[in-house]
């Protein structure tokens, strides 16, 4: 496989989604501390979007990781939204625009809040619905910014496997995000979208793969895929749980590193509010999972059998 990344993604990157307030609000305090703990860890990719708190995300990141100690950081960030605060400046609507005005408006406003003059890569973000304005307009502005300089790498953050590979076929496209699709819960993206990808030399970032909180804590109260966990992926949560228990790793552990197990695989990002989810997410990032557990999580459809190492 040629990849086309002109860049190494880093094994494993913050998603920022928590530091715009998902599910609940993250204190500038926590949020300091998040990134100072990433600092320590080595973590130099973050991945945002203006979307993520209107707008919040990318400014606490263009505020904050310098003073945290990470002053080169590789920052993915989205468009094809605008932001419309209220005419008291308080945050609006977020809207729609696929032409190359909107995409550009987007960009310069996402680099305004994070301090830069460029970004790394530059995601179209979820434009599942919308492949004639892709066609027309939005993908040709992000080859130009390309082109430009005012990104390094271009392609696609979706959550749905389908539209995102259809447009890896028709486009050129250096990497694609796909957000719980391939976890061990979910291996929607191995169907189509990940052979594809290693075929074309796509780079992979997986997001989700927590599935929004149940494989990091599978309790009752867990969410999955955005909502309230249903009783039977519960039970399926906590069944791989107890397998990775009997081999003495954590549920976290799995969860983060199962991605790896398919080639066109090159990063993960997970979402972390606190400095101890950052320091725990990395060491579960580290953790040795043996074949033997692999395997088990295979016999029992965590892990689909072509991936299964010592199988395929």
């Amino acid at each position: 496989m040629t990849v086309r990344l002109p860049f190494d993604l880093p094994r494993l990157g913050i998603g920022t989604a928590p530091l715009g307030g998902l599910f609940e609000e993250v204190s500038e305090a926590d949020a300091v501390a998040m990134l100072q703990a990433a600092a320590r860890e080595g973590i130099t990719y973050f991945d945002t979007a203006p979307r993520y708190g209107h707008g919040q995300a990318e400014d606490r990141l263009g505020r904050l990781l310098a003073p945290a100690g990470i002053t080169a950081p590789l920052i993915s960030t989205k468009t094809g939204w605008l932001l419309r605060p209220k005419p008291d400046g308080s945050p609006g609507e977020v809207v729609t625009d696929w032409t190359e005005a909107g995409i550009r408006a987007s960009l310069e406003s996402s680099l305004d809040r994070l301090g830069r003059s460029s970004v790394d890569v530059l995601y179209l973000h979820d434009p599942d619905a919308f492949p004639d304005e892709v066609r027309r307009s939005a993908y040709p502005a992000l080859r130009r910014l390309r082109d430009e300089g005012l990104v390094r790498a271009i392609g696609f953050g979706m959550n749905n496997t389908a539209p995102l590979a259809a447009y890896v076929a028709e486009f050129d496209v250096d990497v694609v995000l796909v957000a719980g699709r391939f976890s061990l819960l979910d291996h929607d993206a191995l169907g189509t979208l990940l052979p594809l990808c290693l075929r074309t030399g796509t780079s992979v970032v997986v997001g989700g793969v927590f599935n929004t909180g149940l494989l990091a804590d599978p309790s009752p109260g867990a969410m999955f895929n955005y909502r309230p966990v249903p009783e039977g992926d519960l039970v399926r949560a906590r069944r791989c749980r107890d397998l990775c228990a009997e081999y003495g790793v954590p549920l976290a552990a799995a969860a983060i590193q199962f991605p790896f197990l398919h080639p066109a695989v090159a990063s993960v990002v997970v979402g972390c509010r606190s400095a101890g989810e950052v320091t725990a997410n990395a060491a579960a990032s580290r953790f040795s999972v043996p074949d033997t557990l692999w395997q088990r999580l295979g016999q029992a459809g965590f892990v689909p059998p072509e991936l299964v190492p010592g199988l395929a």
